[in-house]
């Protein structure tokens, strides 16, 4: 089954809201876009680090970058919710927007 941005942002939101924070059940708007940004930024950085280690030679799994891959990918999704951005429809417009200046066919 493939994973749609619709269906991790209602699961992520949900979440988000329920398991977290501290007891407002809008923990979502408990945060600002800054505080979303830097926590994103912040799982950047996790992943940017094990990549380096992994560039200098240390055994870094596989499972655990694309675990950090995803958090960056649910904390951004986060953000875009607090921004009140539908993270799926951005892509595509951008996504197509590159593409139409790249003078080429692909689309999504």
């Amino acid at each position: 089954m493939s994973l749609t941005f619709a269906a991790l942002r209602e699961a992520n939101v949900l979440r988000c809201n329920t398991a977290f924070g501290v007891g407002s059940g809008d923990h979502l708007n408990e945060w600002t876009p800054s505080d979303w940004l830097m926590a994103t930024t912040g799982e950047l950085g996790e992943l940017a680090n094990m990549l380096k280690k992994r560039l200098r030679g240390d055994d870094i799994p596989q499972i655990d970058i694309e675990h950090e891959v995803a958090d960056v990918a649910i904390y951004l999704d986060l953000l875009a919710a607090r921004l009140g951005s539908d993270l799926g429809e951005a892509v595509r417009r951008k996504f197509n927007q590159v593409s139409a200046r790249k003078n080429t066919d692909i689309r999504i």
